[in-house]
């Protein structure tokens, strides 16, 4: 590839497709192999862990994608903080790898199976591909822009679930930011008492995947990371569903707060939203 290649014409091509796929059933082996055996386990913030499974998936994942595509930029969650570049994620002029090798690192440490691993292609600074792969579910989710969203090869669609009190609800939330907590808590302690339920599996991306599917009708969070929601938000724009911020505006990965759902429930959410955010 030539170095100022111009990428405004990009297209997902089969084999940028079947690497992907290819790569993410790879780190879906890799985790297996390593569930239940565990020996070193790090703490990288307050209720954030990290493994050597999250690092060997990346690894694995990362040098496959790359034996393929070498121009290609690379974000990793382990990668990121292993370089020291959190904060702030810049945009890239070439298409770029989104990639949480863990996604539920905690789940999996207590054998939990709600863990998945979750890889996008961003190309001027839009989710083109989206991978989300749940190992213990036997779950592959894929989307491509434009063509719609599958699980195993098939169809699916958002929720039809158009009133508050009929609603299943999915959120996350970790102890890392006082005031961050504070106000999860109090969005959550007034939507328990209007929905039919909420749950928190401790997997954005798998959150996301069910929100797609129809199983959940609406997710939100805040203070995530873009390898946490990049394949997310594809699956459920093209599920047709939508993702805004807290504020209503359109929701990118890089933003801090995500609610992400159908059209209609979302939108009766963000308005009742704005109420909690202005008392806390």
């Amino acid at each position: 590839m030539q170095k100022n290649q111009d990428w405004s014409s990009f297209q997902v091509t089969p084999q940028i497709f079947d690497t992907a796929f290819s790569a993410v059933q790879a780190g879906r082996a890799c985790l297996l192999g390593y569930l239940g055996k565990i020996n070193n386990i790090e703490e990288k913030q307050k209720a954030d862990l990290v493994s050597e499974a999250d690092r060997a998936s990346e690894d694995l994942i990362k040098k496959l994608l790359a034996d393929q595509f070498p121009d290609f930029d690379f974000l990793g969650e382990e990668t990121n903080f292993s370089e020291g570049d959190a904060s702030p994620l810049k945009p890239s002029k070439k298409p770029r790898w989104i990639l949480d090798p863990l996604d539920g690192t905690t789940n999996f440490i207590h054998q939990l199976p709600i863990f998945c691993i979750s890889l996008a292609l961003e190309v001027n600074e839009e989710i083109v591909l989206g991978i989300i792969d749940v190992p213990m579910m036997n779950q592959t989710f894929t989307a491509m822009k434009g063509q719609g969203a599958f699980c195993n090869g098939k169809k699916i669609s958002v929720s039809g679930c158009n009133e508050i009190s009929k609603a299943f609800m999915t959120t996350g939330f970790v102890a890392t930011d006082p005031e961050v907590l504070k106000e999860q808590l109090e969005i959550f302690n007034h939507f328990v008492w209007l929905a039919r339920a909420i749950r928190r599996p401790g997997a954005a991306a798998y959150d996301l995947a069910m929100v797609a599917s129809g199983v959940f009708d609406i997710y939100w969070e805040k203070n995530i990371k873009p390898w946490d929601v990049a394949a997310g938000i594809l699956l459920v724009s093209e599920a047709g569903g939508i993702c805004k911020n807290y504020s209503g505006g359109n929701y990118d990965s890089f933003q801090k707060s995500i609610i992400a759902g159908n059209p209609v429930i979302s939108e009766i959410f963000l308005t009742d939203l704005q109420s909690v955010i202005r008392s806390t």
